[in-house]
């Protein structure tokens, strides 16, 4: 799988708003705020997008906010598309439920690029069992751990520390900061994902 080995600050600037790709920095030393501009282009664009181009933004911000390759995220906009469900609520609620961005969500790392690296060296375990698979699709009722060595990990405590700082923790992940255990307690509603996207423009665009 290809690797984004460039600014990832760029990224926010294309897409025009904050994507937190960077953690802790994306809090007190955003380069949005001192160049909003495109990556580019000295001056804002003029006039208004096309809807094509409305519909491509939406989707690689969504992409680049979950830190997908094309090609598989296409297929998980596929699969939604086929569900009995809202196209878009199956799509984002997969996403919110991959067991990189729970370990993001759960406090213990302010990016989805740590709390993927957690996962990928063993350092995560599902309801005992050691995952490293990070698109692993957490269900309610599964218990979430990191390995006691972290513990006293410096990186995991300042983590802790933004996570209550920003009050990020949603209800519907119940945290034992103690035991660094977390247990997701049901299905999450549109308004608790981390995705701010519109997500009915982003099925349109594969719909084309």
């Amino acid at each position: 799988m290809s690797r984004y080995i460039e600014s990832v600050c760029k990224l926010c600037r294309r897409e025009q708003t904050k994507l937190f790709l960077k953690g802790d920095k994306c809090y007190t030393k955003c380069v949005l705020e001192k160049r909003p501009t495109t990556p580019g282009m000295a001056k804002p664009q003029r006039g208004k997008p096309s809807a094509f181009a409305i519909r491509l933004r939406e989707k690689q911000k969504l992409r680049r906010l979950i830190s997908m390759n094309e090609r598989p995220f296409e297929r998980l906009v596929a699969e939604a598309s086929k569900a009995r469900e809202a196209s878009g609520d199956h799509l984002l609620r997969a996403l919110e439920l991959r067991l990189d961005n729970v370990v993001r969500r759960m406090g213990v790392a302010t990016s989805l690029k740590t709390a993927r690296q957690l996962v990928k060296h063993g350092h995560v375990k599902v309801d005992g069992r050691t995952v490293s698979i990070p698109s692993y699709p957490v269900k309610p009722g599964q218990t979430i751990a990191l390995t006691p060595k972290l513990k006293e990990n410096v990186g995991v405590k300042l983590s802790l520390d933004t996570s209550k700082r920003i009050s990020g923790r949603p209800t519907f992940i119940e945290f034992n900061e103690e035991q660094m255990t977390a247990k997701l307690t049901r299905i999450p509603e549109r308004t608790e994902m981390s995705f701010p996207v519109t997500e009915q423009l982003i099925i349109e665009y594969y719909s084309k």
